[in-house]
C-alpha cells in the first residue's frame, strides 16, 4: 500500500517510518513536513494510504483533506485525543495518538488489510466517477462558496434553490451557493429522499413537518427551519401518486 507520512516534526515522522518498517504491506513511497507539501505530493504521487498529523502550522489536517479532489486512506496521527471523533466523521481510518504503541499500530494495520481486501475486490469493477455518480443520503458534499468551506451530508440538506447559474444549499443556517443548474442536481439526487417541488425548489422529503393544500391543486410543506415552499400542482399530482398508500 503506497503511503505518504505527513507531520511537521521530522522526529515524528522518522519514528513512525522506523515502526512501520516490518509492514511489507506498507510501502512509504515520500514525505511531507506540511499541508502545502502534502497536497503537491498527494496530486502527483496518488497514495492509497497517508498517516497524517492534525496540528501543523498554517492549516490542520483537516483542512487540508478539504483542499483534495480526491482523498486516500487517512489515519490521523496526532498528540490530542480531542480530535478523535471530528476524525471519524471524515471516515478516517484509524486515529493514532502519540508516542505511537506498536500495538495500538498493529491494530491500525490490521484494519488496513480488512479495508484492502474489499478495495482489492473492487478494484476491478468499473470505476465511477464521483462526479456524475448518483448520490445517497449519506454522502458528504463538498462546498466551497467564497472563502468559505463545507463538508455535508446530504441528509442535513433541507432544500435546494435555483439561482440563476447557481444553487443555494440550505443546511443549518447556512446558504452557500454552488454553480450548477437545478436539473443537473436533480439527475444525481436519489428521488426517494429528494422531490422536485417545482421549477425552482428541491426539498429533502425527510425534513418535511406539515402538508396542506394550496392554490390551483397545489401543496404547501413547511420544512424544520420553518421553510414553507409551495409544490406546483403538476408536482403535487405526482407526489401524491408517489407517497400515497
Amino acid at each position: 500500500m503506497r503511503t505518504i507520512i505527513i507531520d511537521d516534526e521530522r522526529l515524528a515522522r522518522e519514528e513512525l517510518k522506523k515502526l512501520l518498517k516490518d509492514y511489507h504491506e506498507i510501502e512509504i513511497i515520500d514525505e511531507a513536513k506540511n499541508p502545502e507539501e502534502a497536497i503537491e505530493k498527494i496530486k502527483t504521487l496518488k497514495p492509497d494510504l497517508i498517516f497524517l498529523d492534525v496540528q501543523m502550522p498554517g492549516i490542520t489536517g483537516f483542512d487540508m483533506l478539504k483542499k483534495l479532489d480526491e482523498i486516500p486512506k487517512v489515519v490521523f496521527v496526532t498528540a490530542y485525543d480531542e480530535f478523535a471523533l471530528k476524525a471519524f466523521e471524515v471516515k478516517a481510518l484509524d486515529y493514532l495518538l502519540k508516542p505511537v504503541e506498536p500495538n495500538r499500530l498493529d491494530e491500525t494495520i490490521q484494519k488496513l488489510a480488512i479495508n484492502d481486501d474489499e478495495f482489492q475486490s473492487n478494484a476491478q469493477a468499473p470505476k465511477i466517477d464521483r462526479s456524475s455518480r448518483p448520490l445517497s443520503l449519506t454522502d458528504k458534499i463538498f462546498i466551497k462558496d467564497g472563502e468559505k468551506c463545507f463538508f455535508v451530508a446530504l441528509e442535513n440538506i433541507r432544500m435546494f434553490e435555483s439561482d440563476g447559474n447557481y444553487v443555494k444549499v440550505y443546511f443549518d443556517k447556512s446558504r452557500p451557493l454552488i454553480l450548477r443548474s437545478l436539473n443537473s442536481l436533480e439527475e444525481r439526487l436519489d428521488p426517494e429522499h429528494f422531490f422536485r417541488a417545482n421549477r425552482k425548489y428541491i426539498i429533502n422529503l425527510n425534513c418535511i413537518t406539515f402538508v396542506e393544500n394550496w392554490f390551483n391543486g397545489g401543496l404547501q410543506v413547511e420544512l424544520t427551519n420553518g421553510e414553507k415552499i409551495e409544490i406546483s400542482r403538476r408536482q403535487a399530482i405526482k407526489f401524491k401518486e408517489q407517497f400515497t398508500l
